[in-house]
């Protein structure tokens, strides 16, 4: 039997669940154990992860973070080969902020939601108890894994067709290029002469496969801004953003 029509244990997806999930992807998987992979978090232990069939492709003991350093590079190829499709005549400077939006982990997260990935998540006890299957770092990592494991087993076409289906929406969206929120604060505030926004890291918290970030936004003559983020440079945008709004500029992201 494949990896996809294992038992259900210790809350893991049993062999419906990753059937229905492969066929949410649009591809039957030739090589199954890729697509168990893609949604194995790192806090399954490694025993658990080996304890399945010999001649896998996938290399044992890694979860899904081998797929997901892999679809990362899939999606940007993808993404950005269609957007010098989608927008002919648009600068180099304009695809690469259109780009950074398609493939940033709010965009990810949002496309493992319409999957319900959190559903199919392989997660030790202590991870599902405290909220990792609607994690949205977690969902976004997982979503690049199983792009990772489609172009893996069925090629680019495969990944592809998945990717356009997936961020069509996405990227009709906006008729014009979007905005770093950063660069639009601080455009903002030399346009009335203040000084620059300065951002300050109070803090992190949470494991190391899933931190959190917390960071303060200073700008004159308006009360500092806290926000959260998975890394700095998030929690800095999300400081950012709420800034804009309490200014009340128009925010294009």
């Amino acid at each position: 039997m494949s990896a996809i029509g294992t038992e259900q244990q210790n809350g893991h997806p049993g062999p419906a669940d990753l059937a229905e999930l492969a066929d949410a992807l649009g591809h039957r998987f030739r090589q199954p154990d890729l697509l168990v992979d893609a949604v194995t978090h790192p806090s399954v232990s490694g025993m658990e992860r080996l304890g399945r069939r010999p001649g896998r492709v996938a290399v044992p003991g890694l979860a899904y973070e081998r797929l997901e350093f892999l679809g990362d590079r899939v999606l940007g190829l993808v993404i950005a080969n269609w957007l010098l499709e989608r927008f002919p005549g648009e600068r180099e400077g304009a695809l690469a902020r259109r780009l950074a939006s398609l493939v940033r982990w709010e965009t990810l997260s949002q496309v493992a939601a319409q999957l319900d990935l959190g559903r199919y998540l392989r997660l030790s006890t202590g991870e599902a108890e405290s909220g990792g299957r609607t994690n949205g770092t977690i969902l976004a990592d997982c979503c690049e894994a199983v792009i990772g494991a489609l172009y893996l087993d069925g090629g680019l076409p495969v990944a592809e067709t998945f990717i356009r289906s997936r961020w069509a929406d996405q990227i009709d969206r906006a008729a014009s290029p979007p905005q770093d929120v950063k660069t639009a604060l601080q455009e903002w505030a030399q346009g009335r002469g203040k000084p620059l926004p300065v951002y300050e890291t109070m803090g992190q918290t949470g494991p190391d496969h899933s931190p959190q970030f917390e960071v303060r936004v200073h700008l004159q003559g308006f009360e500092p801004v806290v926000a959260q983020g998975n890394s700095k440079r998030a929690a800095e945008k999300a400081a950012a953003s709420e800034m804009l709004r309490r200014v009340g500029a128009p925010i294009n992201e």
